[in-house]
């Protein structure tokens, strides 16, 4: 479930333009920063797409998580949030053929 969500917040920051940034909910950074930690979230990762920078933040207790870009003019957007965030580290399959 994870992957499917890294993969659309990664395309979604790759792609993410101002107009595509119209249709999202976006506001000044600090703004956005400080409603999110009003929710107690931390950053928990970040990423950079270009000039635009990814971001998931996660509660302490895990129970909520948040996904953010940040685009160059200093607007931040968020792509998606919920509940239930579980943090790991997973090795994917090798590709190709076995030897």
């Amino acid at each position: 479930m994870r992957a499917p969500i890294a993969i659309l917040a990664i395309s979604l920051a790759l792609t993410t333009t101002p107009a595509v940034a119209q249709g999202l909910q976006c506001g000044p950074r600090a703004h956005v920063l400080d409603r999110i930690a009003a929710q107690q979230q931390t950053r928990r990762a970040m990423g950079l797409a270009g000039q635009v920078v990814m971001e998931t933040f996660a509660a302490k207790d895990d129970a909520r998580w948040t996904i953010t870009v940040t685009l160059p003019d200093g607007r931040m957007c968020l792509l998606a949030h919920g509940t239930a965030f579980e943090h790991g580290e997973e090795a994917f399959p090798a590709q190709g053929r076995p030897s």
